[in-house]
């Protein structure tokens, strides 16, 4: 059976994988690459590879999709209490008409999956906030990273700030407390990160700038302006010059202290974008337990330039 979806404007320009996803549900990237290989996903009755762009008034065709895999995917929407989403409510900094900008807690997922369930996009969708319309994620957070994150409220904006950081018209600040000393006081990170998909390695390019804020013998308080956006890049990035985050359970040096502190420190400070000739900037206060690290392992943090 065939069956055809024409594409409207509000999907204008957007990846075929992530089209697949908002419209069939979230299926797995390999489960839909391999439709897409074996030509069970068309657009406009051709082949195309999952980073194909696509155009109001294509037509996206659907052949008998094998969705043998489906059945792993166990991904239960999680049904907030009120008091989960006034919690949440409660750390919004910036709320207008067309999205919000919220000093996210670290532990919490952006989006829900087979290994998280409580995450921001259900909790807001049940959120008065959000009446009449739904989140729309624009960037990732690790589950783990606090601080500054915007969501979307229509489709419109959503491609806005898709398009911005695509173009590196975003700029992010960070800042990580991490083990030992950095011999260097700025300058940048330059690395070709490996990661896996499905078993295939694949070599990204990752550049960020940072500035050392304080330091000491013991630990530094650095300070983190990433230029390409990879998974997981600045915890990767410290990690391999031997100066893990704190906390970081996964990019860990083998000099870390074990059991020192539960929570990642490495906290999303600021971020700065420009629409329709207004300049947005907003800034994320530092959890308590990120400046009781910062007392215990005496560095000082005033303020970024």
């Amino acid at each position: 059976m065939i069956k055809n979806f024409i594409v409207d404007s509000t999907c204008n320009d957007m990846r075929i994988d992530r089209w697949i996803r908002n419209t069939l549900g979230k299926l797995p990237q390999g489960l839909i690459e391999r439709n897409l290989r074996n030509g069970k996903i068309k657009v406009n009755k051709k082949k195309i590879k999952s980073s194909y762009k696509i155009k109001t008034n294509d037509v996206i065709n659907i052949f008998n999709l094998n969705f043998q895999e489906k059945k792993h995917q166990k991904n239960i929407k999680f049904d907030p209490s009120n008091d989960i989403i006034k919690s949440n409510e409660d750390l919004i900094i910036e709320n207008n008409e067309n999205f919000i900008v919220l000093n996210k807690n670290s532990g919490i997922s952006v989006q829900g999956g087979t290994k998280s369930k409580k995450n921001l996009v259900d909790i807001f969708a049940k959120s008065e906030i959000f009446s009449g319309t739904k989140p729309f994620s624009v960037h990732r957070l690790d589950k783990d990273t606090s601080g500054v994150f915007i969501m979307a409220k229509n489709r419109q904006t959503a491609q806005l700030f898709t398009s911005l950081f695509r173009l590196r018209k975003v700029h992010k600040t960070y800042l990580a407390i991490c083990h030992g000393e950095l011999e260097k006081n700025s300058g940048e990170f330059n690395d070709d990160l490996i990661r896996f998909d499905n078993g295939k390695k694949i070599i990204e390019k990752a550049k960020t700038i940072f500035k050392v804020i304080d330091k000491n013998s013991n630990s530094t308080l650095v300070q983190m302006k990433p230029i390409t956006g990879r998974k997981h890049q600045l915890r990767k990035q410290l990690f391999n010059i031997g100066h893990s985050i704190y906390g970081d359970k996964k990019y860990k040096s083998a000099t870390s202290t074990k059991g020192i502190n539960k929570n990642l420190m490495l906290h999303s400070f600021e971020i700065k974008f420009m629409i329709n000739d207004k300049k947005h900037t907003y800034q994320a206060l530092l959890p308590d337990y990120f400046r009781k690290l910062l007392k215990t392992k005496r560095l000082n943090f005033v303020s970024l330039k």
